[in-house]
């Protein structure tokens, strides 16, 4: 990760002693949280493909291996259900390891194998649970769609995953806008025409000063203007990260390269009047807003990947620690299913072992976690 930029942008008392005006606490106070957000950003754009890396080349494939292990171990166990030597309540019990495997694999791996045992040792085929599923998980969309979008999706409507919901859903949105522009708009009052007016007015001086930025570094750059080879590849670097910063309406990086020119200088930013730090302020709060639901938007998504609740907190650092925590906990997997199989190969041995195995009690939250498994493509575990 980069470091800071050692000349840090921030207003200082012009004296000591002296505080600062209103706005030149809420400027600093903004550059600190726009800092702050742009080196969280930074370190998940590194830890992402880091992560994804360790996810395809390391977790992955021990994952196959065990998911085959897991598969082995339950056409052993139904080789084993077919013997004399095993009773009913050996077969019960045969019967509930079995199916509590394949509720696992049939999710994780395409195999006939897999689909064949579940649907001999469930109540229920698997192609019937596919339905049903896909039924909950249809109603349960359509009335998400309708809660938070008031989105009506038909019957007809094809929701089967989770890009063609999405497609139908901002089908559906952007309808909506047009259909309300046909309508007749109400009458606005005077006081909200005036803050209308006020608003874009602020917005266009902020814009103004932006382009004032812009202009200076522009007028002290320009590589073509630059006689010395050496001084003119360096302005067209500076000129790259101007524009990069102009077209993104980054202030902050701005201020940043005129303080790298000296163009400016901390003393000046002091003498700031406070009529134009509040377009800078505001110019800086949409930043800082933009990068927090740039950075939201990552950990929302890697919160539903990892089945944690929205309200949690995640950071790149327990992303890529998690990663390390589950390869090795698939790699124990993988060596104490290595030893069932050994153990539970010989029928005699496997039938004493079945005397001390209970049936666990099934909880009645287990009814909710079938539907909610269901949601699995979508995202939201």
């Amino acid at each position: 990760m980069t470091p800071s930029n050692p000349k840090a942008i921030r207003i200082a008392p012009k004296k000591q002693g002296n505080t600062l005006s209103t706005a030149q606490k809420r400027f600093n106070t903004l550059i600190r949280q726009i800092d702050k957000k742009k080196q969280l950003l930074l370190a998940w754009k590194e830890a992402i493909p880091v992560y994804h890396q360790k996810v395809e080349h390391e977790y992955d494939p021990l994952f196959d291996v065990f998911n085959g292990l897991r598969l082995e171990w339950i056409q052993l166990l139904d080789k084993h259900y077919e013997q004399p030597l095993f009773k009913k309540t050996d077969k019960m019990k045969i019967k509930h390891l079995i199916s509590a495997v394949c509720d696992d694999l049939v999710a994780d791996m395409d195999s006939e194998a897999v689909k064949t045992l579940f649907n001999k040792y469930n109540d229920v085929d698997y192609e019937t649970m596919v339905q049903e599923q896909e039924q909950a998980v249809t109603e349960l969309m359509k009335n998400m769609a309708k809660n938070m979008f008031d989105v009506d999706i038909g019957d007809d409507a094809d929701v089967s995953s989770p890009e063609k919901f999405q497609a139908y859903l901002e089908d559906k949105m952007r309808e909506q806008p047009a259909a309300q522009a046909t309508a007749k708009p109400a009458k606005k009052t005077k006081k909200q025409l005036e803050r209308e007016a006020r608003q874009q007015e602020e917005e266009a001086l902020a814009g103004k000063s932006v382009q004032e930025i812009y202009r200076k570094l522009v007028a002290n750059l320009h590589p073509d203007r630059e006689p010395d080879e050496q001084e003119r590849l360096r302005k067209t670097e500076l000129m790259q990260r101007v524009n990069t910063a102009y077209g993104k309406k980054d202030l902050l990086q701005l201020l940043e390269l005129q303080l790298e020119v000296e163009q400016i200088d901390a003393t000046q930013l002091s003498h700031l009047a406070d009529n134009r730090l509040k377009h800078f302020n505001k110019i800086l709060g949409g930043q800082l807003e933009e990068l927090a639901q740039e950075v939201s938007q990552i950990e929302m998504a890697f919160k539903a990947e990892l089945a944690m609740p929205f309200f949690e907190q995640i950071s790149p650092n327990y992303l890529l620690s998690k990663i390390a925590e589950d390869t090795h906990a698939i790699e124990q997997d993988i060596v104490f299913i290595t030893q069932d199989i050994k153990d539970h190969a010989n029928a005699a041995a496997f039938k004493a072992w079945l005397k001390t195995y209970k049936i666990p009690k099934r909880a009645a939250r287990d009814d909710f976690d079938d539907l909610f498994d269901g949601l699995s493509q979508f995202g939201f575990r």
